[in-house]
C-alpha cells in the first residue's frame, strides 16, 4: 500500500467531516492579482510584455512547480545539488500558490483524503465547476478531525525554506524589480500579475479536469477519488496532466508512461542528468508493488 510518512492519523482522523470557509489571505492575494491582471493587462499589452508572460510562465511552471515543488520537494523522485533544489523551489514559490511548507501540507492533505474510501468534495473537485473554482481559489477546508503533519526536519529546520515560507508572497519582488528595470510597469504587470493569475487558475483547472475527465489505465482500489490523464494539456502542464499515471506511481520522476505521452518535465530532467545536475531519477519499476493498484483497460468520462 502507498503510504506517506508526513501524514499522522489516529482513529478519529476523517477526510469527510468538515466545512469549506473563505480564506481572507487567498481573497486578498489572488483577488489583487486578478484585478491587476485584468485592468493592468488591458492597458499595458504589447507583444514584448506578452512574451515576458510566456517565458516567465514556462520557466516557473516547469522548473519551479513541476520539477522543484512537486517532483523534488514533495516526492523526492530525483536527486540534485542543494543549490539547484533551492533555485527550483524558489521558482515554484513564485508561481504564486504557497510557500514550500504550505505546498507540502496542501498536497499531502489532498493526497491522503483522495485515497480514503470517503472524502469531502473539496478534495476531489467533485462539485460543479463554478463552485469548485470558488472553493479552490478563495477558500480553505476545515476538517473536524484533521490528521497531523510530520514534515521532515530537513525541510522544517532548513533556514532557506523557513525564510521562503514566511516571505512567499514577497518572493515576487526580485523578479518584479528586474522586470521593471528592463521593461517598466508593463513587464511587471505581465510577468507578475498576469502570470500568477493564469498559473493559479490553470493549476485549479487542470486539477478539476484531472479528477473528473479523461482516460485511465490504472485504478486504485478503495480510493474515493481517481486520477485521469488529460493529454491535451500535457505540454502546458509540463507533463503534470498525466494524473492517472501520477496516482498510480506518485514517486515516479516520469509521468508520461504510455506510448505517445510526452512529459516535458521528464525530458528536462534527463537533459540535466546528462550534464550531471540530476541523478537517481525514479521510475515506476523501481517502486514497491502496491496491492491496491490495478491495471485496467483505458476508459474515459465524456467531456
Amino acid at each position: 500500500m502507498y503510504t506517506n510518512d508526513r501524514i499522522v492519523i489516529d482513529e478519529l482522523s476523517n477526510a469527510n467531516a468538515g466545512v469549506v470557509v473563505f480564506s481572507i489571505s487567498k481573497v486578498l492575494w489572488v483577488g489583487s492579482m486578478f484585478l491587476a491582471a485584468m485592468i493592468g493587462g488591458y492597458y499595458t499589452f504589447s507583444m514584448a510584455s506578452f512574451l515576458v508572460f510566456v517565458i516567465t510562465t514556462i520557466v516557473s511552471l516547469c522548473l519551479g512547480h513541476s520539477l522543484g515543488m512537486h517532483r523534488r520537494l514533495i516526492h523526492k523522485s530525483y536527486q540534485c545539488p542543494l543549490w539547484l533544489e533551492y533555485l527550483f523551489v524558489h521558482l515554484g514559490v513564485i508561481v504564486g500558490l504557497a510557500g514550500p511548507i504550505g505546498m507540502i501540507k496542501t498536497h499531502d492533505m489532498r493526497d491522503w483524503a483522495q485515497r480514503q474510501e470517503n472524502c469531502h468534495d473539496y478534495f476531489g473537485h467533485q462539485q460543479p465547476i463554478w463552485k469548485d473554482f470558488l472553493w479552490q481559489i478563495f477558500c480553505d477546508i476545515k476538517l473536524e478531525n484533521s490528521p497531523k503533519f510530520n514534515i521532515e526536519q530537513s525541510v522544517c529546520n532548513d533556514r532557506v525554506y523557513r525564510w521562503m515560507e514566511k516571505s512567499w508572497m514577497l518572493q515576487q519582488l526580485p523578479l518584479a524589480i528586474i522586470l521593471f528595470w528592463f521593461g517598466g510597469l508593463a513587464w511587471v504587470v505581465w510577468g507578475i500579475a498576469v502570470r500568477v493569475s493564469v498559473s493559479v487558475t490553470g493549476h485549479w483547472l487542470i486539477g478539476y479536469f484531472a479528477h473528473n475527465h479523461g482516460k485511465r489505465d490504472w485504478h486504485v482500489d478503495r480510493a474515493h477519488v481517481q486520477g485521469y490523464n488529460v493529454p491535451f494539456a500535457a505540454l502546458l502542464t509540463m507533463g503534470e496532466s498525466y494524473h492517472n499515471n501520477h496516482h498510480a506511481f506518485p514517486a515516479s520522476a516520469n509521468m508520461g508512461l504510455e506510448k505517445g505521452q510526452v512529459d516535458v518535465g521528464w525530458l528536462v530532467l534527463k537533459g540535466l542528468a546528462y550534464i550531471g545536475l540530476t541523478w537517481d531519477l525514479t521510475l515506476p519499476e523501481q517502486l514497491p508493488a502496491r496491492e491496491e493498484l490495478k491495471r485496467i483497460m483505458p476508459t474515459s468520462k465524456t467531456l
